[in-house]
């Protein structure tokens, strides 16, 4: 194997440029990024950079480190096209060739059919934070559609910044997605107690120039509206070349596709969970990082073990620092300590811990569910102590 090209030049796809290279590989690494510029973290976007605007502290590694590594960075280009029969990659004029192909190409905000949509600003780029920032510099009334963590995580930073806002979410709860009721209930009262209002279980019908429409008929004016209803997986690349796709591109336990010249990594892969079986999305940078580490160590030779890393997950919301470790199904009940974690389980296993500035029994939950399971019997035996386990 001598040529790797890698779709999409986030903290994944850099990742396993990286990776690769660490592991020994010597031959071609070509990444290839739709957004101009090097390589950025998204994740402080919705948080440290609304409130410092570093754009300089987001940067992941200088050019002179693709330089140093041998990494061909190719940015500001969309690919159009992959010829697997010929293993090659078209963007506009260029052509790419592979022996291995990784897609990264991660998500894209969704835009919900709401007649006035468009009105709305995004938070997924640098550009679309430098926007938002520059919105920010006067007082503003801000509402927000989605009550998830980017939408929260804005809320929060207005707020602090004396902004008016209001959240939207079409839910009957803050978070749904990804914490228990007792998590959902808990920000909820620290957002209101921050003076933002919140709408529950009332979706948004309308933007206008002037605000927002809820389906309950009530009327928001806002001078910004803020779309943070959730992200959709870029997969039209690999539906278009034949690979399987189903809310993502599909692979198997080592983030092979039924191609072997291609593996998926990050956001926009489908993999088996290592816990369930269950076929599963992981929209996280720990995830798409480790996903590139293991796609490394499999093309280079130093291991062919399939993922098994436990999911980890956090938000910063004011002076609240959420993390999970683990990942809960839907219908996973809970139990919630004095303290506030609370502890999820599917049946008696434990399926995922939630914690709120508690970064103790956080490390604590991700080292034990790397082991065997945890029983529900053990850990009310133990107090739900962690340690005790």
């Amino acid at each position: 194997m001598r040529d790797v090209v890698i779709i999409g030049a986030g903290q994944g796809g850099l990742q396993a440029a990286m990776s690769l290279r660490q592991d020994g590989f010597e031959g071609t690494i070509t990444l290839i990024g739709a957004e101009p510029g090097l390589p950025y973290q998204r994740p402080p976007l919705s948080k440290a950079y609304l409130k410092s605007g570093d754009a300089g502290a987001l940067q992941l590694r200088p050019e002179s480190f693709f330089e140093s590594k041998q990494i061909t960075l190719v940015e500001g280009t969309w690919v159009d096209s992959i010829d697997r029969e010929a293993r090659r990659v078209h963007a506009a004029d260029r052509v790419f060739s592979y022996d291995h192909l990784i897609l990264a190409t991660g998500t894209r905000n969704l835009r919900p059919p709401i007649p006035g949509a468009e009105l709305a600003l995004d938070l997924r780029t640098r550009e679309d934070a430098a926007r938002l920032r520059a919105a920010l510099d006067r007082p503003m009334r801000c509402a927000v559609i989605g009550g998830g963590f980017i939408g929260l995580e804005f809320a929060a930073v207005a707020r602090a910044l004396g902004h008016e806002v209001t959240v939207a979410e079409a839910a009957p709860r803050l978070m749904a997605r990804a914490v228990s009721p007792e998590t959902s209930a808990r920000f909820l009262a620290m957002h209101r107690d921050m003076g933002t209002r919140v709408h529950l279980g009332d979706p948004v019908c309308e933007v206008r120039e002037d605000g927002i429409s809820l389906a309950s008929g009530t009327r928001i004016e806002a001078d910004l509206v803020l779309m943070a209803a959730g992200v959709i997986p870029n997969t039209e690349l690999a539906t278009a070349a034949g690979l399987a796709v189903d809310n993502g591109v599909v692979v198997d336990a080592q983030l092979l596709t039924t191609d072997p010249a291609i593996s998926v990594l990050g956001d926009c892969a489908v993999f088996p969970d290592p816990a369930t079986g269950r076929p599963v999305r992981l929209e996280s940078v720990q995830a798409a990082t480790d996903h590139a580490r293991l796609i490394s160590k499999r093309l280079t030779g130093k291991a062919d073990a399939p993922y098994a890393a436990v999911p980890w997950f956090w938000s910063d919301q004011a002076d609240c620092k959420l993390q999970i470790a683990g990942l809960a199904g839907a219908g996973d009940c809970s139990v919630t300590r004095e303290d506030g974690a609370t502890f999820r389980f599917a049946g008696e296993r434990l399926s995922a811990v939630e914690t709120v500035n508690d970064a103790r029994t956080h490390m604590q939950s991700r080292k034990r569910l790397a082991g065997a399971p945890v029983l529900r019997s053990a850990l009310e035996a133990a107090g739900f102590d962690m340690a005790g386990v």
